[in-house]
């Protein structure tokens, strides 16, 4: 990657005080950035929300933004409809705006350009609040579901998040607002987050937690990075050179600006020679220390002119596509159809026992709703995603409207506000649900137990719902179930009921976004981004969450969310990448095509029911276990490599063609600290989920030459004697030390081979003699030489900048 403004960023630097410059790295109140006025470098504002616009005015510094601010509030005032404004659903005192889906639900449409669709309507409502910068989107991995801000990330998947993270950061800079791509890396937990270390191995770090970054970098360059407050491995991110200059720096070319998270650096000085830029916000403590290092030659200046340099940089950025770019005054009732949009397609039905949905009642019939999040619903998670909405689209309204003449529509709360039971309600509850045709049941998590800094404590509903519901399937058959949760859940009812909705926090057009689904006036199409247990053993993260004395270990390596269902054989309640829909699709005529570099996967969809409908198609490469007495890397059975999104009339057929690049067949080689593609036969799948195959074929790829391992006297000799060379080197030596000749010593090394210590042991054992170690040492360097072997532990320097330090 290159930044065109680096150059003209460079020169601005040289002209700048010691003093403009600590200011610039060090942020201006909570939400800003320090210009430089004397040197055309204005303030930047950031706001939060991935989701949505959170910015509290009260909160900003008092400037000229607020001008901003007033015209983005007049606007809203004068929006379409400001009687569907609720006023349950506002949040403090944040500028309204539109509230869409939580990333978590829109990863379920799997659609990278409906996600570039928000991200464009994010930017236009930041430019109307003179925000420069949004502080989204979040993609660590939904490790675990008890994550508090799991709702805030894509998926389990890195394929998907980063697909997902790009579509939404093109539409942002594409309006000229920049993104921040967060947390950098591995903050997979709430509990302790400043100060827990997530310890990682490195296949499982690159080929998951870092994957989803690459990824989103690669296709969209976002303008800023944020790290996060966790260590990894034992050293804080905001201050890792490792993962900064190496990784993101260095591997992937990173050209942007590397901020914090809000007081996530612990020490500034040590930030910055690691390749942080930008300190927010503004400490004085934090700014004093940077002063003292800089000031001492503890930091060297040119570390902070980098920093310098990449924030002007950005600056420079953002004037410029902001010049161009003009700002469009936000549209809030196509805002709200856009949310309302991506929440029906992000709605994952996961059951419809005897295709009981889409609801088609007889005039005359009655449905029963239940729950109280048909009248006050819970649309998004809490902490810093929280979006106060201009306008909140009513469950049991919408169904009222949404529902054909002559059906009666009947309510009952079923339990308390709080989600608690409440037997009289229940019972209420049930009397009515005997002369109902229908009953749908709207069943969610405890209300604010999952956001920022707060986990969850398990993976259940509220327990009066889960209570209700069983209840219910013993007096009634046909029972429709809308879920609203942060992320995956347990459902010990969902044998018994004929339907299951799962809706997430699914934004501000949740109401109509169900309405649609349940009456068939939209085809259901979202697949689900995670894994669903049955019960909470079953996750993968299980034994190591939440980590302990400080230690959180990622115990399951590279076996991540449906990785790990597939290699340990346990079913699922809900695969990953599983939903149905009121139409059927078939798939055919697979082809593979081998190119150079690359492999084009060909094959056939077809609508093949009575509806158009969207059905996302999963490309998966799959591979053989490894034998167990194998000292060989192990490999996910299956995993994801590429979907597409169609959407298809009844009986219309359509070509899909997708392409698997070398870099997809490879796996991270411990030994090379680099990417590697094994030699092997793989199987390329194509399925409508990860437990639903449709097709397969086999695919046999060329790989690279196994990668040298490092020798010395330790090595077992089995290990060092199949490397090219060392053979005859040990030959030549020892028929000289022992007088025993070549044959005779070709023939006492032969029996060598199988032994487990090491080889200077193994030799001197062998031969009967104490052997020079020396010698043995140097033989077994020059053969480290000659293959290129690296020795464990080392890391090549993949900076691509002069390290200042």
């Amino acid at each position: 990657m290159t930044n065109a403004f680096q150059s003209e960023a460079g020169a601005i630097v040289a002209q700048m005080t010691l003093t403009e410059k600590l200011d610039l790295v060090c942020g201006n109140g909570l939400w800003r950035t320090t210009g430089v006025p004397r040197l055309g470098l204005p303030s930047l504002l950031m706001v939060d929300g991935s989701n949505g616009l959170r910015i509290v005015p009260d909160q900003i510094s008092t400037d000229t933004q607020n001008t901003d601010l007033g015209a983005f509030l007049d606007a809203v005032e004068t929006t379409d409809d400001p009687e569907n404004r609720d006023d349950n659903v506002l949040l403090g005192k944040s500028i309204p705006a539109t509230c869409f889906p939580a990333l978590s639900v829109l990863a379920n449409s799997w659609d990278i350009t409906l996600a570039h669709e928000v991200g464009t309507a994010l930017a236009i409502e930041c430019r109307a609040a003179g925000a420069q910068i949004l502080l989204g989107p979040g993609i660590n991995l939904r490790r675990s579901p008890m994550a508090g801000r799991g709702f805030e990330y894509f998926s389990e998947d890195p394929i998907l998040t980063g697909e997902m993270a790009a579509g939404v950061i093109r539409g942002l800079q594409d309006k000229g607002v920049g993104a921040s791509l967060k947390h950098f890396a591995c903050n997979n937990s709430e509990v302790e987050r400043i100060s827990m270390d997530s310890v990682v191995e490195s296949r499982a770090l690159h080929e998951l937690y870092l994957m989803g970054f690459e990824r989103a970098i690669a296709r969209s360059n976002p303008w800023t990075v944020m790290t996060s407050y966790n260590r990894l491995n034992g050293v804080q991110t905001s201050q890792n050179p490792w993962l900064l200059r190496g990784v993101l720096r260095g591997r992937w070319h990173y050209d942007g600006v590397i901020m914090s998270d809000w007081h996530g650096i612990q020490d500034l000085p040590a930030a910055v020679k690691a390749g942080n830029d930008l300190d927010m916000p503004f400490n004085a403590a934090r700014r004093r220390r940077l002063e003292s290092a800089v000031l001492n030659k503890k930091v060297p200046e040119a570390a902070l002119d980098q920093a310098c340099t990449h924030i002007a940089a950005l600056t420079l950025r953002i004037m410029d596509a902001q010049r161009r770019l003009p700002v469009s005054r936000p549209d809030f009732a196509t805002h709200h159809d856009l949310a309302r949009k991506a929440a029906s397609r992000a709605c994952v039905l996961l059951n419809n026992q005897n295709d009981v949905l889409p609801l088609t009642p007889e005039p005359g019939k009655r449905l029963l709703v239940i729950g109280t999040g048909a009248v006050f619903p819970e649309i998004q998670g809490a902490g810093s995603a929280a979006v106060r909405p201009i306008r909140c689209d009513i469950p049991l309204d919408c169904l009222r409207v949404t529902a054909p003449d002559g059906i009666s529509l009947h309510w009952e709360p079923g339990w308390g506000e709080d989600g608690n039971h409440d037997a009289y309600r229940q019972g209420t509850a049930l009397a009515a649900a005997r002369t109902a045709e229908t009953v749908i049941v709207f069943a969610s998590t405890p209300p604010c137990v999952s956001g920022e800094n707060a986990d969850r404590p398990d993976l259940g509903l509220c327990p009066a719902h889960d209570r209700l519901i069983a209840e219910l399937t013993k007096i009634h058959d046909r029972i429709v179930v809308v879920l609203t949760h942060p992320d995956a859940v347990v459902l010990p009812w969902a044998n018994n009921v004929q339907a299951v909705l799962s809706a997430g926090y699914a934004g501000a057009g949740f109401g109509q976004a169900v309405a649609d689904i349940l009456f068939g006036h939209t085809n259901p199409s979202g697949k689900t981004s995670v894994t669903w247990p049955v019960r909470s053993e079953d996750c993968p993260a299980f034994l190591g969450y939440p980590g302990e004395q400080g230690k959180h270990l990622y115990r399951e390596g590279i076996f991540v969310g449906y990785r790990f269902f597939d290699i340990r054989q346990i079913e699922p309640l809900f695969p990953f990448g599983h939903g149905l829909s009121y139409t059927s699709f078939t798939y055919a005529a697979l082809e593979l095509t081998t190119g150079a570099d690359d492999v084009t996967v060909r094959f056939t969809l077809s609508n093949t029911g009575g509806r158009t409908g969207w059905e996302v198609c999963q490309l998966y490469l799959g591979r053989t276990p490894t034998a167990p007495n194998r000292a060989l890397p192990h490999h996910p059975l299956r995993a994801l490599k590429g979907f597409a999104t169609v959407c298809l009339e009844p009986g219309e057929s359509r070509v899909v063609d997708m392409t698997l690049s070398r870099r997809d067949l490879a796996y991270f080689d411990t030994v090379r600290d680099d990417w590697a593609v094994p030699a092997e036969e793989v199987s390329i799948e194509i399925g409508a989920s990860s437990r639903d195959i449709r097709l397969s074929a086999p695919l046999h790829v060329t790989g690279d030459a196994t990668a040298a391992r490092w020798l010395d006297p330790h090595t077992p000799p089995g290990q060092a004697l199949e490397v090219p060379g060392v053979q005859d080197d040990l030959v030549a030596w020892l028929a000289g030390v022992t007088g025993q000749g070549i044959a005779g010593t070709e023939t006492r090394l032969a029996s060598c081979r199988r032994s487990f210590l090491g080889i200077y042991d193994t030799l001197c054992w062998s031969f009967g003699l104490e052997l020079d170690e020396i010698r043995l040492t140097q033989i077994l360097d020059d053969a480290n030489r000659r293959s290129g072997a690296r020795k464990p532990g080392h890391r090549p320097d993949h900076s691509s900048e002069l390290d200042p330090s």
